[in-house]
């Protein structure tokens, strides 16, 4: 049962399409995560939402931030983040964007290759260094393997090579995959995390942090046939935690922990207001009779994910009456623009027309970061803003919604 009141009551009070950012349900969430991981460092992973009032929010709340290029880094500094509280993540940088960071500031950068080190030598001299290492990705709804990531065997090489250079080899990083499902990912993580820690400290390389990556789920989400998908949340804490300790204690030294949440954070406090364009019913080649719920918004301004999963949809006109099954989808005319590939029905209120709001739940992460500059005319949603009241001693706008065009992120 969705029950963010304050999600709720601002797409009730809206009569245009537009996405919903609840910031005092992103604070409580970021706060909550600070519990379950005391004294471990959160670094918002900035591509989930690059949205100027959630970056500084979350600022203002003492959140780092994961940059994946310059572009981010500035905006983050610009929502007033110190520059040591800004990591370049991305493995994948040229020559010049390394330079733009170090100029900005950044000294701490990802890496997976002996290429990238020198590079980052030549153009960012003296900086930090840590090394992600690959996981499978198993468990995950986007496994992220393969792209980003070594070995451990390559990344004692990496190390090596920069300290060779003149870099502070400072620590390591996993990612088990985007919307992790299972503490089995968790678990081979550390395992690779300590396997390389040993390695490392026989070769007299010491590091100061691990960073967990991402990967920590939103909890509203269905899947693509329109099953909840219920994490177990509280024992991937609880490996979390426990692996850890571990690494401490194949560390020998005092290890400081960063972890990189996304949608963890925003996904399930974001929400659209939406419409239908229509509900049809067809005959397909085979006989069999079809019918699609067409939308306002799909895959290409705001729902890029829904290949992978089922958005969660409140009919607010049609709270009674008979409902049926429906392939839902956007707008336009791509074929890839339908929820599951146009497989997997929803239900959906049979008497709803043209024009009538839907609410798109849990759909806070990657909304507009993914979205298109106007495929097919379809221009990207405005966004509005809850703001979060007082929580962090500044005086907040009586005005309890402010929407804000979208700008191309």
């Amino acid at each position: 049962m969705f029950d963010d009141k304050r999600l709720l009551a601002a797409l009730a009070a809206a009569s245009e399409d537009q996405i919903v950012f609840d910031l005092q349900g992103i604070g409580e969430r970021h706060a909550s995560l600070k519990r379950e991981l005391p004294g471990v460092a959160v670094r918002f992973a900035m591509k989930a939402c690059p949205v100027d009032a959630v970056v500084e929010f979350l600022a203002r709340q003492g959140a780092g931030f994961d940059a994946a290029s310059p572009g981010e880094i500035a905006t983050a500094l610009g929502a007033g983040a110190p520059p040591g509280s800004v990591h370049y993540g991305n493995t994948v940088k040229s020559d010049q964007h390394i330079l733009d960071a170090f100029r900005l500031g950044v000294r701490d950068f990802a890496t997976d290759s002996v290429e990238d080190v020198r590079a980052i030598a030549t153009h960012a001299p003296g900086a930090r260094v840590f090394c992600r290492l690959a996981t499978t990705g198993n468990g995950a709804l986007w496994g992220l393997s393969g792209k980003s990531g070594c070995s451990g065997p390559e990344a004692v090489r990496v190390a090596e090579t920069a300290r060779a250079m003149g870099l502070r080899f400072s620590g390591l990083s996993v990612h088990v995959g985007s919307q992790q499902m299972t503490t089995e990912a968790w678990t081979g993580a550390f395992d690779s995390l300590a396997e390389v820690l040993i390695a490392l400290k026989q070769k007299g390389i010491l590091l100061d942090h691990v960073n967990l990556g991402g990967g920590l789920p939103a909890l509203g989400y269905l899947d693509e046939q329109g099953r909840p998908l219920i994490p177990p949340l509280d024992r991937i804490f609880e490996t979390i935690r426990a692996g850890m300790g571990r690494l401490r204690q194949a560390a020998g030294a005092r290890l400081a922990f960063v972890i990189e949440p996304g949608r963890y954070l925003v996904a399930d406090h974001g929400a659209i207001r939406a419409h239908v364009a229509r509900l049809s019913d067809r005959e397909l080649l085979d006989g069999r009779r079809r019918r699609w719920l067409y939308l306002s918004c799909g895959k290409f301004n705001g729902l890029y994910e829904m290949d992978r999963i089922q958005y969660r949809l409140e009919f607010p006109a049609h709270r009674d009456g008979e409902y049926g099954p429906a392939i839902v989808a956007g707008p336009s005319c791509d074929s890839d623009d339908a929820a599951g590939h146009g497989r997997y029905p929803a239900r959906v209120p049979l008497g709803v027309a043209s024009g009538d709001p839907v609410w798109i739940l849990s759909s806070g992460a990657y909304t507009t970061s993914y979205t298109t500059l106007g495929f097919n005319g379809f221009s990207p949603l405005p966004y509005t803003v809850a703001p979060a009241g007082d929580t962090d001693g500044r005086k907040r706008p009586t005005r309890v919604f402010t929407t804000v065009t979208a700008t191309p992120f």
